[in-house]
Parts: C-alpha cells; structure tokens; sequence
C-alpha cells in the first residue's frame, strides 16, 4: 500500500506573487491551490452582461462592478480563501494596485456542470461567511433562473429565486436592479433568448 502525498502548504503571499505570473487563474483554499477551468461562451457572456449592466446603473454611485480578473479575499475562522467571482460589486474598495478585494456587496457566480457542486457547496457557504456581503445571486446559464441569497437584519440568508424574461432583481443594497433581461442578453441557451 502506498501513501497519497499530501500538496506543499503554500503562503497567502507566494499564492499572490504566483498568481502575478500566472498564465492560469488559481482558486486558494487555506494553503493549497486550484486551477481554474475556462467557462463556456454562454458563461462568459452572462457574467459580462452582469458587469455592464451593473456598471451602467452604478456611475456616479460609489459602488463599483469588478469583473473575473479581480479576486476576493475571504477570511474564514480556520483559513484564507481567495475566489475569483464572476462579477462582485464592492461599495469599500481596496487600493487599486492590490489584486483582491475584501468587502464585496453583492457577487454573481455563473454556475458551470463541472464546478456546479463547489458553486453550490463550499464556495457558496464560503461567499456567505462574508461580513460585508448582502447579496449572493448564482445564475443558471442554460436557463432563464437566477438564485437570490439576500441577507436578513435578523440574521443569515434567505433564498429567492427569480425566473423568465419578464424578471427583475431589485438590488436596494447598491441602489440597482437587474432585469433578467439584460443579464441573459445574446445567451443561445438562456430559455430561447436569440
């Protein structure tokens, strides 16, 4: 019988000076590294129309939509996590030479088949572990569905789901809305959209 080689522990600070060099993106979960998988198109294109449409409707507010090069930074009892969302609006930012945030208000995360059990697992719980976060949406890509985790004053989250063309998620958090609409733009899947 042999042993399973356990990975080499790896610093928050060589994870960050790696990732600067990268030609792939790499998740961190306290002290071991992922790689990334590209998306599909469908994929790609919701989680920009997320970021346009979110962009347009923030100018001249003080949030701002950061797309899937900017990681977030999640510190949770037991380690660091470093994700890259889809798309995160942060109301707080931090310095603009840093590579992550820390205080993201709302994140969208496109749901794929091949990370559809840690989208809904450990990173979603990991996403809600976020003081500053308000809103969690995760997004089907191959149908016109949006799940809202919105945070309650008394406490934790609770869950919505939005559906159809017609849909429009109100973000009171950032002042915004989402139509569905707009977020499913161009998708060939999105529940017939062209």
């Amino acid at each position: 019988m042999t042993a399973l080689n356990k990975p080499a522990f790896i610093s928050v600070e060589d994870y960050l000076t790696g990732e600067e060099l990268a030609e792939t993106k790499h998740e961190y979960l306290g002290g071991t590294i992922h790689a990334m998988d590209g998306g599909t198109n469908d994929h790609a294109a919701v989680a920009a129309n997320g970021v346009v449409a979110l962009g347009s409707r923030l100018r001249g507010k003080p949030c701002r939509p950061f797309g899937s090069d900017s990681k977030v930074r999640i510190e949770l009892p037991e380690h660091t996590r470093f994700y890259y969302p889809d798309v995160q609006v942060v109301c707080s930012r931090n310095p603009g030479n840093e590579r992550f945030q820390e205080h993201p208000v709302l994140i969208i995360e496109v749901l794929s088949e091949s990370t559809r059990r840690t989208d809904l697992g450990e990173k979603r719980s990991a996403y809600l572990a976020i003081p500053s976060l308000k809103v969690l949406l995760l997004v089907e890509p191959d149908r016109l569905r949006v799940t809202a985790y919105r945070r309650q004053p008394q406490g934790g989250f609770v869950a919505a789901d939005h559906a159809g063309i017609e849909a429009v998620i109100a973000l009171p958090e950032i002042e915004a809305e989402l139509p569905l609409a707009e977020l499913y733009e161009g998708v060939s899947h999105g529940g017939g959209l062209p």
